[in-house]
């Protein structure tokens, strides 16, 4: 199963990928030098197989290599998974 995370700017939103069909989404507004986390959700039909880490780690790592944004996670999920991993925790205060 080879998995990837691209940005579809157009509809402000992260996309997960499995092999090649989208399995998950990540979507965000872009508000100033903030990027807001809204909502997560991983296809029923691929859920229980760690893809919702693969969509977050994915979509933080794109917003650090690209950007400057500053990332305000109102999603609970993306909340809740940044709490988890403390190397993403500079994130909420760029």
């Amino acid at each position: 199963m080879a998995t990837e995370v691209v940005q579809d700017a157009a509809m402000n939103r992260f996309e997960l990928l499995v092999d090649g069909q989208q399995a998950g989404i990540a979507d965000y507004i872009v508000r100033g030098d903030t990027i807001v986390f809204v909502h997560t959700e991983i296809d029923p039909a691929h859920r229980g197989q760690g893809l919702g880490d693969e969509i977050a780690r994915g979509a933080l790592n794109l917003v650090r290599a690209e950007s400057d944004l500053r990332v305000v996670a109102r999603c609970p999920f993306i909340s809740q998974w940044i709490a988890e991993h403390p190397d993403y925790q500079d994130l909420l205060t760029r």
